[in-house]
């Protein structure tokens, strides 16, 4: 069984075995059926409330409780310069992209309960996901994945820590960030793919109107 990416993706993003060369650019937009348990979580807990925290870290994750509720908070949706490219499509994601074409940021969220996650370590299970996602290991994702953070509450906030990868060939860029809750067995990505336009700058202003809403 090859590594694969979630269901509900259809975008494509670079595959690589080291970060700067420019022939491991390849399709990593496979269905996760028949390899993993995916579950699209159901409407939030409406008697419960967003948690007040400012920050979630990865040493933070592992105090969730298992039955805690986590999604995106769509910014975008209201937003003047972006417009949606594929709708919510019920298997946990949906694409947004700038106004004029250069940039999309094609977000998931779900659970995942057979997914190679590493108990107690989000950072772990992160690198786990990522290393699904471009079809290569968690050994050599480790060294070259940086760690950012996703907003929590306000956007641009920052505080909530996850796992990322960037890449660029030509004039096309991109950046995946993901961030792995293994208390509730739970995946929230981003990828970010950019042509003509700078991917990191463009993930920026993802994390400045969306964020990341923990529910317990």
């Amino acid at each position: 069984m090859a590594p694969a990416r979630l269901t509900g993706m259809s975008r494509t993003a670079p595959r690589f075995s080291r970060l700067a060369a420019a022939a491991i650019v390849t399709v990593i937009a496979l269905p996760l059926v028949g390899c993993f348990s995916t579950q699209v979580p159901a409407a939030s807990p409406s008697a419960a409330s967003p948690s007040a925290s400012e920050t979630l870290t990865f040493a933070e994750g592992a105090g969730l409780s298992p039955t805690a509720f986590v999604e995106w908070g769509d910014g975008f949706m209201t937003d003047e310069n972006w417009q949606t490219v594929s709708p919510d499509d019920g298997n946990g994601g949906w694409t947004y992209g700038t106004l004029d074409g250069a940039c999309t940021a094609e977000f998931w969220q779900g659970n995942i309960s057979d997914a190679p996650m590493v108990d107690g370590d989000d950072s772990a299970s992160s690198d786990e996901m990522l290393a699904l996602m471009v079809q290569s290991s968690a050994e050599e994702i480790t060294p070259l994945a940086t760690t950012g953070e996703f907003s929590t509450l306000v956007g641009g906030a920052g505080g909530v820590e996850n796992r990322q990868v960037t890449g660029a060939e030509g004039d096309r860029s991109w950046m995946i960030a993901v961030r792995a809750f293994t208390q509730m067995e739970a995946v929230l990505y981003v990828i970010v793919d950019c042509n003509g336009a700078d991917a990191a700058a463009t993930m920026d202003v993802v994390n400045e109107k969306n964020t990341i809403i923990v529910t317990e």
